[in-house]
């Protein structure tokens, strides 16, 4: 019979797996007895590896559907081969059918010095708790940011009050306050780089991740 684990010596739930596959990791089925580790691709195309270890040996895993392979009872290091990305999809359909959808980010900006958005990020908030809705069990990150304009403090203060504010207005649309992470990043990570005491309109906004 046909079993797929998580590439560690831990045990994972299933959820956990396809969290998982965002950072590449997926375990495929052995037609011998033994383990078979596939590494897939990241979804936003950035590297990844992962190190494959046997009684007598360890590979490292760096290209997207590389294969380890370690029979048991066999000797030395796993065995390293490539497989092919529309075979390995096809035989763990299922698995693949069972995967969260990946994170979407929305961006929503704030008039000068407040925590009033500007009337097309409405818009934007209310796509983006539409889809939060839609996802069972999903959750948001809401990430405050500003220009350079005021102190470092002053902008610490005023990112958090932004993630706050939005966070609010999840609430408010009936979205549950466990579910949401609030937090603020001052100027320390601007859109558009700017010098000191510059009004930029696209860093004073809030970021939200729904996951």
């Amino acid at each position: 019979m046909k079993q797929t684990r998580p590439a560690s010596s831990s045990s994972f739930s299933l959820p956990t797996l396809f969290l998982a596959a965002l950072t590449a990791l997926l375990l495929a089925a052995c037609s011998t007895p033994g383990t078979r580790v596939v590494l897939l691709p990241q979804a936003d195309g950035r590297p990844s590896a992962v190190v494959v270890r046997a009684k007598d040996g360890e590979e490292v895993l760096s290209k997207p559907y590389q294969r380890a392979t370690a029979a048991v009872g066999a000797s030395g290091a796993p065995v390293i081969d490539q497989a092919d990305a529309a075979k390995v999809q096809a035989e763990n359909k299922p698995l693949f059918d069972m995967r969260p959808p990946l994170p979407k980010r929305y961006t929503v900006y704030f008039e000068l010095g407040g925590t009033t958005l500007t009337t097309a990020s409405q818009q934007t908030l209310s796509e983006a708790l539409a889809e939060a809705l839609g996802r069972s069990g999903g959750d948001i990150v809401v990430t405050g940011h500003t220009d350079t304009k005021g102190t470092i403090e002053q902008n610490d203060q005023l990112s958090r009050r932004r993630a706050q504010e939005v966070a609010q207005l999840f609430v408010e649309r009936q979205f549950p306050a466990a579910r949401i992470e609030a937090v603020g990043r001052g100027e320390r990570e601007l859109a558009v780089p700017t010098a000191d005491d510059v009004d930029e309109p696209r860093n004073r906004r809030v970021t939200i991740e729904v996951r």
